[in-house]
């Protein structure tokens, strides 16, 4: 189960002046599948609305319905050539491989069935977890750094423009305030059980 509380925590952190989110990369994908174009940016600087809404798109996913739309699943491992070793070596990059990022996007467009274009969105955030008192009270000091990477699949209007995301994830998840190797958390937008299931096969769940 997730703990609605560290969703909540992880979001408040991610607005304009506190944000923890330090690289965006991502894929323009067409109705087969296929990449369209690329992008990839130190997040710091992209500014005003275009960095308003890309916090929108990263923060849909912890902020979801937990337990309904947002679900914890355990992996099955870190296999050779799975998807999980290509997410974990991607995190240990920060996003800085585009290499590994195309295998992403091809990956996702071979098994995702969406027959619409949509774009991939993948953040790599580390958020400073502040250690607390058994009292609650939040001490300055930090108990453990949380590298994840939360990854947006999204409609894509007429324009190119990037909706608020239908699918997604949140690896490793978080839980009890700390980073959980052996899950994930999926997203589904409105709980949409053929998007979970399509989620569930793009990452051998």
């Amino acid at each position: 189960m997730i703990n609605r509380n560290d969703m909540l925590e992880l979001t408040r952190r991610m607005t304009d002046s506190r944000t923890h989110i330090t690289r965006l990369a991502g894929a323009y994908m067409d109705e087969e599948g296929y990449v369209d174009g690329t992008f990839n940016t130190n997040f710091l600087k992209l500014q005003g609305e275009e960095k308003k809404h890309a916090l929108e798109i990263a923060k849909a996913i912890p902020f979801s319905k937990t337990n309904e739309e947002l679900v914890s699943f355990r992996i099955p491992g870190m296999k050779p050539g799975s998807i999980w070793q290509l997410l974990y070596a991607l995190r240990d990059c920060e996003l800085k491989n585009d290499a590994l990022l195309l295998s992403l996007y091809e990956y996702i467009g071979e098994h995702l069935e969406c027959g619409n274009p949509y774009a991939v969105y993948a953040y790599f955030g580390a958020y400073d977890i502040p250690r607390k008192a058994s009292d609650k009270y939040v001490l300055e000091d930090s108990e453990e750094v949380y590298r994840y990477l939360d990854i947006a699949i999204c409609p894509l209007d007429k324009n190119q423009n990037a909706g608020l995301p239908f699918a997604g994830l949140l690896y490793p998840a978080l839980t009890e305030r700390s980073a959980d190797f052996e899950h994930v958390n999926v997203f589904s937008r409105g709980a949409d059980r053929k998007t979970f299931e399509s989620m569930k096969q793009i990452l051998n769940l």
